[in-house]
């Protein structure tokens, strides 16, 4: 089945991206991000932006893009049987074009990727085309029910040391 993803999330103020690979189908069916109920992504961003897991969807929104976090997903389309990463197929993936989101928003100098594959999608398909723009990108498990080796606890703990490092103004060199 050929998934399309959604346009992102994000305004002016975005500091830092937090990238997914594709929406799986819980998502694409309800055509928001992280729609699994079993999904911790909106319970980790809850805590660390303030709204409720269960606030509607554009209340959320709102939080996020109010915390400086951008949402979108590396692939932009792909052909998947379900919803597993790994049974996307490599040769149908087509990415984002984050040369120009980062471009309309020259804060974002932070990627964190939601899990293994949004990783190296993003090493594979999107950092060899930003070669002059300086980001910092991390790894942070993935929020999907399908990865239940670490808590939620543990989740949500590097979940928001990795924000609250993004999300700090850095500090300008003296020279």
């Amino acid at each position: 089945m050929r998934a399309l993803g959604f346009p992102p999330v994000a305004d002016e103020q975005a500091r830092v991206l937090v990238v997914g690979s594709m929406p799986g189908q819980a998502s694409l069916t309800a055509a928001q991000y992280y729609a699994h109920p079993r999904n911790a992504f909106w319970p980790i961003l809850s805590a660390i932006c303030g709204v409720p897991p269960t606030a509607p969807y554009e209340r959320r929104l709102a939080a996020l893009r109010s915390c400086g976090i951008a949402l979108w997903d590396v692939l932009h389309a792909c052909v998947r049987p379900g919803s597993l990463d790994a049974d996307i197929d490599e040769s149908t993936i087509v990415v984002n074009d984050f040369a120009a989101f980062l471009a309309t928003h020259p804060r974002v100098r932070t990627v964190l990727c939601n899990g293994g594959k949004a990783f190296a999608s993003w090493r594979r398909h999107v950092q060899p085309t930003l070669s002059r723009v300086e980001l910092t990108v991390r790894r942070l498990p993935s929020t999907s029910p399908a990865h239940a080796a670490r808590s939620f606890a543990d989740k949500l703990a590097t979940w928001r040391v990795a924000l609250a490092d993004a999300r700090e103004p850095k500090p300008a060199l003296q020279s």
